[in-house]
């Protein structure tokens, strides 16, 4: 069962029994308990949700704080393999790609999760310092909704953010 209709049958059964324990939920669905209790919490988590994937906390950590005072929830990876792996766990509204990350570059990423029937729809802003001309056809041929290029201003990638979750309909 995925992640999805794992949610929806968690919610059919709180639906069912409003009083039903974690341990029972998680006998149905076959899934530890701890996870059923993270679920649920996450259920009533209306923001939206940002994964952020870049290898440099001098990147990270800022924007991820930023974007957490403007109220999104905030998810972050540290290289390809972990931002596939994310993605597919929390199913975020928006992810933000580096290029340049370890083991799996943006672009390897960006072309696994466009063709992953659970991610495909995932708009995806590419954020990183290669500015050639090359490197931006190629990102948003392969699936980027939006290419920005470090350094940036915040202002701007804000509304870049906001913009993109708007045309997918994320907002």
């Amino acid at each position: 069962m995925d992640k999805k209709n794992i949610d929806k049958r968690i919610i059919e059964l709180i639906q069912q029994d409003e009083n039903i324990s974690y341990s029972k939920i998680s006998q149905i669905v076959g899934i530890p308990e701890k996870d059923i209790e993270e679920k649920i919490k996450n259920f009533s988590d209306t923001r939206e949700k940002i994964l952020i994937v870049d290898d440099e906390m001098s990147t990270l950590m800022p924007l991820k704080r930023s974007l957490e005072s403007e109220n999104y929830a905030v998810v972050e990876a540290y290289d390809g393999h972990e931002a596939i792996k994310k993605a597919n766990e929390e199913i975020p509204d928006l992810i933000i790609l580096d290029l340049m990350l370890p083991g799996m570059d943006g672009i390897e990423v960006c072309q696994h999760l466009k063709t992953d029937t659970q991610t495909e729809k995932i708009p995806i802003i590419m954020l990183t310092a290669k500015d050639n001309i090359n490197d931006k056809v190629e990102g948003l041929q392969i699936g980027a909704h939006d290419y920005v290029t470090k350094p940036f201003v915040l202002k701007e990638l804000k509304a870049r953010i906001k913009s993109v979750m708007l045309r997918s309909g994320n907002i």
